[in-house]
């Protein structure tokens, strides 16, 4: 049995979600950037800004003069998360298998459903019906056998809201779209193919031998070559069952200062650690991903060797900011080796313990003189009353 793959797309979620609320956007340049940040690059567009000469990546500065009348926006992370949940909420409804692979990106594997649902491509229909219906979020889907044509097919439906791609039919369906649409082909080699090759197409890739592929892409060529034929044979990844507790922070403009990247880090710790005691939970293990302005990523895990006590007036699990920042202070140093800007920092938490059941008999093991720890309290009871943001170290701040 082959499979059946459905991608529903919506794109430019932030400025779809911002025409919702803001009707005078609607059929005008919009582009999502920092606009307070002096080098600022366009993070997202709508298709009438893409008409003007805007594309993704693009300083700001030169958007703005390239379209004059371009209206930018901040991005929104809070309201896009909660768009991406609702979503997510609609397709769990269909399938357990599905995948947010990006906001406004989503693939549900609807194999072997047909005598549950019907036809998959009136499940796709349905599926987009009632996003739209929820959230007022126009898209299209695509039906395949596999990730990358229902993506590429997403992408192409212009004219119509569900295209269906037949199962044996993938490489016909590829060979007459650019090259650029297939993963893995970006600015240099779609400029390689194109104007020394005289290579436009899909179709024109598939059809060269391995051996040419290798001298173009190297160890990567039977990858791009089962790409241009449609063939995928990535599973869709269920979303993690495990509890984890992240934070990230896209820095207003690309810095390489240790100091503030480290003050970044800090907030970053602060708040996963507030909501972890709140829960009672002690990490065993913590990741940093941190992204540079040229869009590498360095991405590491450590295991934490915390020793998690108890405040027995409040039997809540007592660690401080500093217990978990330091592991991740020296991760940070270990990583960041590279001569370029960072521009987002990502931690997170996860293989949780929870609350210890036996109090100690005879003495306790987080006593009240630790400086830090009564600090620690003294800070959550301001943030149980005020708000988390009420207070904060200064290092943080």
């Amino acid at each position: 049995m082959h499979r059946h793959i459905i991608h529903v797309h919506i794109p430019a979620l932030r400025i779809a979600l911002a025409r919702i609320f803001e009707p005078c956007l609607r059929e005008r340049p919009v582009a999502v950037a920092f606009p307070e940040s002096p080098r600022a690059r366009v993070l997202s567009i709508s298709g009438e800004a893409r008409k003007a000469g805007v594309f993704k990546g693009m300083f700001l500065q030169e958007a703005r003069k390239c379209c004059p009348g371009l209206r930018v926006l901040p991005p929104d992370v809070e309201m896009v998360e909660q768009a991406s949940c609702r979503m997510a909420g609609i397709a769990a409804q269909y399938t357990p298998l599905w995948e947010i692979s990006r906001p406004g990106h989503i693939y549900l594997d609807l194999t072997g459903t047909q005598r549950l649902w019907g036809a998959v491509k009136d499940t796709a229909f349905c599926i987009r019906e009632e996003i739209k219906g929820a959230l007022s979020l126009k898209g299209t889907a695509g039906v395949a056998s596999n990730k990358l044509v229902s993506h590429i097919a997403s992408c192409t439906a212009c004219h119509e809201p569900v295209l269906d791609v037949d199962f044996g039919k993938e490489a016909a369906f590829l060979a007459p779209l650019e090259v650029s649409r297939i993963p893995g082909i970006g600015g240099v080699y779609r400029k390689m193919l194109m104007e020394e090759l005289n290579i436009f197409f899909i179709g024109q890739l598939a059809g060269l031998n391995m051996d040419r592929l290798r001298l173009l892409f190297g160890p990567r060529a039977p990858v791009i070559r089962q790409r241009a034929l449609g063939i995928d044979p990535t599973p869709v990844y269920c979303p993690p069952q495990k509890p984890l507790m992240s934070e990230a922070v896209t820095l207003p403009g690309d810095e390489n200062d240790d100091v503030r990247l480290l003050r970044s880090l800090f907030r970053l710790v602060e708040r996963c650690a507030y909501r972890m005691r709140k829960r009672g939970l002690v990490p065993g293990k913590a990741g940093l991903l941190v992204r540079y302005a040229d869009q590498k990523e360095m991405r590491r895990r450590i295991p934490l060797s915390l020793a998690p006590c108890m405040d027995l007036a409040s039997h809540d699990v007592d660690f401080g900011d500093p217990d978990l920042y330091h592991p991740l202070e020296s991760l940070f140093f270990q990583m960041c080796r590279r001569r370029v800007r960072v521009r987002l920092i990502k931690v997170w938490f996860w293989d949780f313990g929870g609350k210890q059941q036996q109090l100690p008999l005879f003495h306790a093991p987080c006593p009240d003189r630790d400086p830090t720890r009564r600090i620690t309290r003294a800070l959550d009871r301001i943030r149980d009353r005020y708000g988390e943001g009420a207070v904060r170290y200064g290092r943080a701040a």
